[in-house]
């Protein structure tokens, strides 16, 4: 909805979402009861601290939270704002576990099993040896990931989930602007449930809801709130609570939303999207901001990102990282290249491969070859062959275009040992696709002789002077 509202287009892909409509539609929140894989944690969570240690749900003000964040988000995306990804579910989940669960996980592996190698224990270090080529065949990354702001995406990640020891799944109840869709639509399901004569109001069924549907009031229920777990249902010692769609109704709850809450959540909507884009890190667009290849321009690009990482999670020299306001902050969690930590593999087109809304267009290898994503450009104060005289073929040696980007210049220079030829490396601006290998690997490691930048990329359609 988000995608389609702030850049009226939706992506083929996203189609496959109105089969979670469907059966919202008929089931309830069946997908928030049993699909979801940030709920299912979210529930592994919760049953890890006694009910008689949980708080539970007496009021409505932390489940109306969500639909005030909705409808927020909704209002933003009429004005080409699309942050629902900073709180959608999955966005979230596939983030924290790519940019933080992951590394930290392979890198304590790999720890592990390096000191069991280096122990050299009988019979333990062989066995251990084994174990560990299985685990890096299929499991392990190939290279250890690092990225920006991990250690932050794993505290949230972690604060998610340890709500939970508070109020049962208190991300889902309070915070998930997809479980408030989902909510809303759930209101027109013909999914009933109904409490018998048999009922002693024992409360057990209240004690035993994930999701605080069921209420102190006989037979009421929630039925936005309603995860369809059935918990309810099987705790009921009278066996008389039953779910199904030809049950006699019981009595449902609306969704009881504050005037005051809508109001504030409609002005958030409206008045977020230009006090974003007037604040001067926006501004920051103009500097070094390379974009994955097959990027759309900045504007639709940023309409349609979902700030899921997929494409930073596929990234095979971990060269794309999570902008922070580099992009402004409009554009924060959206994908960058940091030249200093990896670089645009020549012939890798995954990063379009798996993004979900188009914000990254698939390439074939022929186009990716031809899309320019920067310039590279040389440091004469920095670089070894310009400012000490001394020869470095480096920068040449890995540019990987078939005719070479970056070629060399024949010069006599002067030197307290006399004049000498050596070779300065020059840019062929038509050929260069700022790539960032150069960038990469040059040996100045501090601060490296030759920089991209965003200047001639393919999708500003920028006309250059040569």
């Amino acid at each position: 909805m988000t995608t389609l509202l702030s850049s009226h287009v939706v992506p083929t892909a996203l189609l496959l979402s109105l089969i979670t409509v469907a059966f919202t539609l008929v089931f309830g929140r069946v997908f928030c009861g049993w699909v979801c894989p940030l709920g299912t944690l979210n529930d592994c969570m919760g049953r890890l601290t006694p009910a008689r240690r949980r708080k539970e749900y007496g009021g409505e003000q932390a489940r109306r939270l969500k639909y005030y964040g909705l409808i927020g988000i909704l209002v933003s995306s009429l004005f080409t704002l699309q942050i629902a990804g900073l709180a959608d579910p999955l966005s979230l989940l596939i983030r924290s576990l790519a940019m933080a669960v992951e590394p930290a996980v392979n890198l304590m592996v790999n720890t592990l099993f390096d000191l069991i190698y280096r122990a050299d224990i009988p019979v333990v270090t062989p066995l251990a040896e084994t174990v560990y080529s299985f685990l890096k065949d299929y499991l392990l990354s190939f290279r250890q990931p690092f990225f920006y702001q991990g250690f932050f995406f794993g505290l949230i990640f972690a604060a998610v989930l340890a709500a939970n020891l508070f109020r049962r799944r208190f991300w889902c109840t309070a915070l998930c602007p997809l479980g408030a869709l989902l909510g809303f639509i759930t209101r027109i399901s013909p999914l009933k449930r109904a409490v018998g004569k048999g009922c002693t109001s024992c409360n057990i069924c209240v004690r035993a809801c994930r999701t605080g549907a069921a209420t102190d009031v006989k037979g009421a229920w929630r039925k936005a709130e309603c995860v369809v777990c059935g918990e309810c249902q099987e705790e009921c010692p009278k066996d008389a609570v039953r779910f199904g769609l030809r049950t006699t109704k019981g009595k449902v709850a609306g969704i009881d939303l504050q005037r005051r809450g809508l109001i504030t959540s409609l002005v958030a909507g409206i008045f977020i999207p230009p006090l974003i884009r007037t604040h001067p890190t926006t501004q920051r667009r103009k500097g070094r901001l390379i974009r994955p290849p097959g990027a759309l321009p900045e504007g639709e690009f940023l309409r349609r990102c979902v700030r899921c990482g997929e494409c930073m999670k596929v990234c095979l020299t971990n060269g794309l990282q999570p902008a922070l306001f580099e992009a402004g902050l409009e554009g924060i969690w959206t994908p960058r290249f940091d030249f200093r930590t990896g670089y645009c593999q020549y012939y890798c087109t995954l990063c379009g491969q798996v993004c979900p809304t188009g914000a990254l267009t698939k390439l074939t290898q022929e186009e990716k070859a031809r899309t320019k994503i920067g310039l590279a450009y040389i440091d004469k104060n920095r670089c070894i062959p310009y400012a000490q005289g001394g020869e470095c073929i480096v920068c040449e040696e890995h540019c990987p275009t078939p005719d070479k980007a970056i070629k060399f210049e024949q010069v006599e220079i002067a030197t307290p040992q006399g004049r000498r030829r050596i070779k300065r490396p020059v840019i062929d601006l038509k050929l260069c696709i700022g790539c960032g290998i150069c960038e990469y690997k040059c040996p100045l490691h501090d601060q490296p002789a030759i920089i991209v930048t965003r200047l001639g990329e393919s999708r500003a359609g920028e006309l250059l002077p040569f």
